[in-house]
């Protein structure tokens, strides 16, 4: 793979991985849908450590070699930004995990899907993405 698109595709998983910090707090904010409630402090977590994660990474891409923003310090600090997005990805998914018992009831629907799929694609993806993200450093791609 050429160098050229080799960084394609990183600046475009790059943007991916914003959209999904951004989805997944719009679509929580409200209350979302699942068959239980994450709770605040974990979309939160999410959300702050996706901004920084946005923040940190786009830092490292733009800025030259040879300056302090684009060390390769500052490149692992991004990537282990994106590993703990990714993470608590996961963890917001459990809100699908199935209930039982007496007092089980059936998952929340909201407008934007109808079941955990589109949920499960983010997050997912979300962890190929990192992935991805992470062979970019390692191959010096970016």
């Amino acid at each position: 793979m050429s160098d050229a698109v080799g960084v394609a595709v990183v600046v475009a998983f790059t943007v991916l991985a914003g959209v999904v910090v951004v989805l997944t707090r719009v679509r929580l904010s409200r209350g979302g849908s699942g068959r239980f409630d994450v709770g605040r402090t974990l979309v939160g977590a999410h959300t702050v450590t996706g901004v920084l994660a946005l923040v940190v990474w786009t830092t490292f891409l733009i800025a030259p070699d040879d300056s302090p923003a684009g060390s390769a310090l500052v490149g692992i600090i991004g990537l282990a930004f994106w590993w703990i997005v990714a993470l608590l990805g996961l963890l917001v998914l459990t809100r699908w995990l199935p209930s039982r018992g007496r007092h089980s009831r059936d998952g929340a629907v909201d407008g934007w899907s109808r079941g955990p799929w589109l949920s499960v694609l983010a997050h997912l993806g979300m962890v190929l993405d990192v992935s991805v993200l992470t062979w970019g450093y390692l191959t010096q791609t970016v």
